[in-house]
């Protein structure tokens, strides 16, 4: 119940409808935190006594367990659209282009009510430029990513090291951690190759007969950490691999030639 999204602490991730993120909007309960505290108690015993969780969450909040900074790449697994909106801003020359209608601000929708937060200070009357974009970009996702959850953080935080003393999580990397917490998922290859789409390729290119000769000879863990790094998380769609997600609805896994 705790990570079943209808009681409202959790809610999934838009990239792949599977990993978990804390709900910004829990405050509607105004016992969330003493909820969230619970769960990062549960989660320090259950890697204490090494039970599996039938959980996954979002990388960035892997991160925040283990006190690592969040990144623009972690943005991509919460809110795919608005991080391929900060990929334009980067790649392109903004100069006259948003004029301005993009200041250091972000805002929220609350139950209908759009809330406007300022990045710096006066950030609604400082706009966005060529010159300062890069720093915008760096604030709003530190906002979307950290900001914006960080009471539900620090309190999944408190009730975590009241078991796990920091000084033992930073062993870990968040994909460690992920394989800690929910263990080695279980992956049919049969199935993930079935379910498996070619560009400039075919399934008898020697690079592909090559990449599924590789994954046959991977152990568990290998398997697992390859998943992650093309997913962002271990964790196989119920269904099968047919009913993967990618940030624009269901997205089969696909091998292309660079």
């Amino acid at each position: 119940k705790m990570f079943n999204p209808d009681n409202g602490l959790f809610v999934p991730s838009a990239g792949d409808k599977i990993a978990l993120q804390p709900n910004r909007m829990s405050w509607v309960n105004p016992d969330h935190l003493h909820f969230f505290s619970f769960v990062g108690r549960i989660l320090g015993k259950a890697i204490i006594d090494s039970r599996l969780l039938d959980c996954h969450f979002t990388r960035s909040f892997y991160k925040h367990l283990l006190g690592l900074p969040v990144d623009m790449r972690d943005l991509e697994a919460v809110d795919p659209d608005y991080y391929k909106s900060l990929c334009w801003i980067l790649e392109n020359d903004i100069s006259g282009v948003l004029d301005d209608d993009l200041t250091f601000t972000a805002e929220s929708d609350e139950f209908g009510v759009v809330k406007v937060v300022d990045l710096v200070p006066d950030g609604a009357t400082t706009p966005v430029t060529e010159a300062n974009k890069s720093e915008y970009v760096r604030l709003i996702v530190e906002y979307k990513l950290t900001e914006a959850i960080r009471p539900q953080i620090d309190a999944v935080l408190r009730g975590l090291h009241a078991l796990i003393p920091p000084s033992l999580l930073v062993l870990f990397t968040e994909t460690e951690l992920e394989l800690l917490i929910s263990g080695l998922p279980d992956i049919d290859i049969d199935d993930w190759r079935a379910n498996t789409e070619y560009k400039s390729y075919t399934i008898a290119s020697p690079q592909v007969q090559w990449f599924w000769r590789a994954v046959r000879s991977f152990d568990p863990e290998e398997r697992a950490k390859l998943v992650q790094f093309v997913t962002g998380t271990s964790k196989v769609p119920l269904e099968g691999w047919g009913h993967l997600q990618g940030s624009s609805g269901r997205q089969r896994f696909t091998i292309t030639k660079d």
